[in-house]
């Protein structure tokens, strides 16, 4: 298994450089990227941005491995990662509200603050300090995926006034730099966790500090800027609105709901299936990372001039990609029968298929849902999809370990079917759509949802 991850590792690195290199050689230069006051402006908002990722994703190969460390029984560590995603379609809910009045760049520095909070809290073997700590990391993830992003509209657009068509770039090469951090904040988890013998609990401390001076750049770099209030009822009522008056949008919601709550249990379930045959966690991380990284690279080739498929398209396919490797997975943690190696493939496969989704769904999403209605909309998406994974995590936390992730990678199997039929009743009803085409081979890049 440990060479087994090294070796894909390599490869679906040398992958991902390869098909970014022939992009960029292919690609012209474009105007945004020659206007010295817009590339200040990029920086000053990237050097925060990026921080904040790194340490996010620094985290994210060890939380299992952390909580088996301290001795905790699986089912106490679902009860975890519940209270987790509880936490963060609560916080969520209100997010956009709280960064609004609070303030965008004080919203970015709260971030900073609570989630350092939650990795000193990694540092205790209290059950109930640990609680807390997922908790804290409920709110930063609201944060992180609602205050950056406000604050670098607002200031492109009302304080800067660039024109409104190179936002799509900026944070096209964010989601690309953010792969790319995610592959190296894999690495280097595995390095001061495993090569420096620190054990688990060394990349939440690592990460401390990479927070610290994100928040200390936006102090010293970032200005101010609120935006007015909508009433959080208004909010949701024109969601709910937009939802069931739009079969596009109730298709999209649940195909969303079903494919992106199979996430978050694969999410909980790749490590106890990897680490006992002596997985390398930072390095199978990053493998999938690189995955997810080729399928986003795929994807712009896939809607390229060249070929020019359509988002709907591929988000079948990436369907598709998961259902097959779920059933993989079905078979390959048989009691008794595992096949890590089987079982590592199938996860890869199951990133590569992200990789294809999240450019897909976004794409789909900023067409079919009016720009008004975008936050009420994703609120009621956010809310089955939190609940269906939290089911899973508890159904999972109340069965036999020997057969439980296998039987739960065959509820995930059934989910993923559900989620199948639900686009193939998306496609049945756009596919005579021209407004859910790309609308032309030379079109700006897609601009995804961070």
């Amino acid at each position: 298994m440990l060479v087994t991850a090294y070796l894909a590792f390599v490869g679906l690195l040398a992958s991902c450089l390869g098909l970014e290199l022939s992009r960029c050689r292919a690609k012209p230069p474009g105007r945004a990227c020659s206007n010295p006051s817009f590339l200040r402006f990029q920086l000053d908002f990237y050097q925060v941005y990026f921080l904040a990722l790194a340490a996010d994703w620094l985290q994210a190969p060890y939380l299992y491995k952390l909580y088996q460390h301290y001795y905790f029984l699986e089912g106490q560590i679902a009860i975890l990662y519940v209270c987790g995603l509880a936490s963060t379609v609560l916080f969520g809910l209100v997010a956009s509200s709280l960064v609004d009045w609070l303030g965008r760049k004080k919203s970015c520095v709260l971030f900073s603050l609570t989630y350092s909070l939650c990795c000193l809290t990694k540092l205790s073997r209290d059950y109930f300090v640990l609680l807390v700590g997922r908790a804290l990391g409920g709110l930063s993830t609201a944060l992180l995926f609602s205050a950056f992003e406000a604050w670098y509209v607002h200031e492109h657009v009302e304080r800067h006034d660039f024109p409104a068509e190179w936002i799509p770039a900026t944070f096209a090469r964010a989601a690309f730099w953010n792969h790319v951090l995610a592959v190296a904040a894999g690495v280097a988890a595995e390095a001061v966790a495993s090569w420096m013998g620190l054990g688990p609990v060394a990349p939440f401390v690592a990460a401390i500090p990479l927070l610290a001076l994100a928040g200390a750049l936006a102090l010293r770099n970032w200005g101010e800027n609120y935006d007015r209030q909508r009433a959080f009822s208004r909010t949701c009522a024109g969601g709910l609105r937009c939802l069931l008056s739009d079969r596009r949008v109730l298709l999209l919601g649940t195909i969303q709901a079903l494919f992106e709550s199979v996430i978050f249990i694969f999410v909980f379930l790749w490590t106890p299936v990897l680490d006992p045959h002596g997985a390398p966690l930072g390095i199978v991380f990053s493998s999938f990372m690189a995955a997810s990284l080729l399928g986003s690279s795929l994807y712009r080739i896939a809607t390229s001039k060249r070929y020019h498929l359509q988002p709907m398209h591929l988000l079948s396919l990436a369907v598709l990609i998961v259902v097959f490797s779920l059933f993989m997975l079905t078979f390959s943690t048989n009691p008794g029968q595992e096949s890590p190696v089987e079982s590592f493939i199938a996860f890869l496969l199951i990133e590569l298929a992200c990789g294809l989704y999240f450019p897909s769904m976004s794409f789909l999403r900023r067409k079919v849902i009016p720009e008004t209605e975008q936050t009420g909309v994703l609120n009621w998406f956010r809310v089955p999809l939190h609940l269906l994974a939290c089911l899973g995590l508890l159904v999972l936390h109340d069965s036999d370990r020997k057969t439980g992730t296998r039987n739960m990678f065959s509820i995930c199997s059934a989910v993923m079917v559900m989620a199948l039929l639900a686009v193939v009743g998306l496609f049945t009803v756009v596919r005579h759509d021209a407004e859910l085409r790309v609308p032309s081979p030379t079109g700006e890049p897609y601009a995804p949802e961070l």
